[in-house]
């Protein structure tokens, strides 16, 4: 019979063997030379005018590739209208395709990008609530304000006030001298100066999500280690014991 040592240590070697394929798998970055992205224009963007669809579309075995737009909500498969035709090299962050999106009615679309391999199968992508504003507003004309004056009122005249001479020696008195203060004045903004545009920061959690799996995988290891370690002291602390016993 086995006791409860030697069941511990079995125990251990079984969790640290079990856990470390799935510590493995999960830490392990993903497959090089597949993407199919689409960096503009990103989810709620509004658009106007021709612009210019980038991203990447690579594969190892790349085809070709189709960018499709759909008007929402998609509810169907056949609502996607290919933008273009479809290319056959592959792209890396460049431009996808070129959207005019005048011959669209403005409302929200969605994007799609296919990535379609040799053996048929495709890899795809797709970007939401993308706002096409052609119509500008219609600018409210700002109406005139008319100012009423009262009338003015004509004041009545008053009695002539008696003059009062009173005699004061004269005293010299020195003449003030008057006290200059420059200030300068903030240089005005120009009405049409540009406004600098705010940039995106985009942060990608990948790296800081494989760090915390490796982390807590680290831990796991520990855990376990400390375990089997116990264990084998348990081990030698009664088989020194026994060996106490049958000296005696």
């Amino acid at each position: 019979m086995k006791s409860p040592g030697q069941i511990i240590i079995l125990g251990a070697i079984f969790a640290l063997l079990s856990a470390l394929p799935g510590l493995s798998a999960i830490a392990a970055p993903p497959q090089q030379g597949e993407l199919a992205q689409i960096t503009y224009p990103a989810d709620n963007e509004v658009v106007r005018g021709i612009i210019s669809v980038t991203g990447s579309a690579v594969h190892p075995q790349f085809a070709r590739f189709q960018l499709a737009y759909a008007a929402e909500p998609v509810t169907q498969n056949d609502q996607w209208i290919t933008i273009g035709a479809e290319r056959v090299s592959q792209v890396v962050n460049a431009e996808l395709a070129i959207w005019d999106t005048a011959t669209v009615s403005d409302g929200s679309y969605s994007l799609r990008l296919r990535v379609i391999r040799l053996d048929g199968n495709y890899d795809e992508t797709e970007v939401h609530h993308i706002v096409v504003a052609n119509a500008q507003p219609t600018e409210t004309a700002t109406p005139e304000l008319l100012v009423t004056r009262a009338p003015t009122q004509t004041p009545t005249p008053l009695p002539p006030t008696p003059t009062i001479v009173i005699e004061v020696p004269f005293n010299e008195t020195p003449t003030p001298r008057p006290l200059t203060i420059t200030q300068a004045l903030p240089t005005p903004r120009p009405d049409n100066a540009p406004i600098l545009p705010i940039p995106k920061i985009k942060m990608d959690a990948t790296p800081l999500k494989s760090a915390c799996l490796m982390g807590a995988g680290g831990i796991l290891a520990l855990f376990l280690l400390f375990g089997f370690l116990s264990a084998i002291r348990l081990m030698v602390l009664g088989f020194a014991k026994r060996t106490r016993r049958k000296r005696k």
